[in-house]
């Protein structure tokens, strides 16, 4: 009985041990935009296709990923800008060649509060707004009221992406206010009257906030190619990494993944 007993033991601690062996998790590091939302919805769906795989998921901002992936300690990198030169160096000087993925498109959308009246505003409105020329909403148009900006950190990609693209390089005024993500700007935005931010156009209908036409185009996929503020979004995956996280970004560029990047509210790229 006792043989019996250490043989069945011995078997399923074997057993475990093979499982756990077997195992594998993809850890993603980077963007909020894409971390957020867009890449669970891939992770989940990946890993109704594969048994015991796991992900990590840390959304902290696209400058977070080239750091992790020269240190070893993530898989694939997310991203809404491109990688700079000297992050992709820093990686290579420790042995890791980075292959960039475009993994969709997304547009920065200018977000006001409901009660806002504003719809539309012309780019040079927007430049004077986020770069603190104009400090009140009734010099664009508006009910008289202090404009309160919203604006991702530091480590944001769409912080930088936004400098580039809305305000000519220039700085943001100190009185702007840093949020982690993006339904951090869109929930402030929509607790104040006076609030006006950017997010990514997944986060753009959130309750209680307008998202806000540029030039006259509406914010929608359908004006992706029009629509000043447009960008891609990138995956970045080390030359030498292993089958199944390859096969994981290959999924998610795919006709399968990109649907799920058009229901979650990306533009795709095929």
């Amino acid at each position: 009985m006792r043989t019996t007993i250490r043989t069945t033991i011995g078997l399923l601690a074997g057993a475990i041990l093979s499982a756990t062996a077997g195992a594998q998790t993809i850890s993603l590091k980077g963007s909020d935009t894409l971390g957020a939302k867009l890449v669970p919805q891939w992770a989940e769906s990946f890993k109704s296709k594969h048994s015991g795989v796991k992900f990590e998921i840390a959304a902290e901002g696209s400058s977070t990923a080239f750091p992790a992936l020269a240190n070893g300690t993530a898989h694939i990198g997310m991203s809404s800008r491109k990688a700079k030169p000297d992050e992709i160096t820093a990686a290579r000087a420790k042995g890791i060649k980075l292959n960039e993925v475009e993994a969709c498109h997304d547009m920065i959308v200018v977000i006001t509060n409901k009660a806002n009246p504003i719809k539309a505003l012309t780019k040079d409105q927007v430049a004077k707004i986020f770069t603190g020329q104009v400090k009140d909403w009734s010099e664009v148009g508006g009910t008289p009221g202090p404009i309160s900006i919203y604006t991702r950190n530091t480590s944001s990609g769409t912080y930088k992406d936004w400098q580039t693209l809305a305000m000519g390089g220039r700085n943001y005024p100190s009185s702007s206010q840093k949020m982690a993500g993006n339904e951090q700007i869109a929930q402030e935005v929509a607790k104040n009257k006076n609030g006006v931010g950017y997010v990514g156009l997944a986060y753009s209908k959130t309750a209680g906030v307008t998202d806000i036409a540029i030039d006259g185009v509406q914010p929608v996929a359908a004006n992706a190619t029009k629509y000043a503020y447009s960008r891609s979004c990138y995956l970045y995956v080390p030359e030498n990494a292993d089958a199944l996280t390859k096969e994981f970004v290959e999924f998610a560029t795919s006709k399968e993944g990109q649907g799920i990047a058009t229901r979650v509210g990306f533009v795709p790229v095929k």
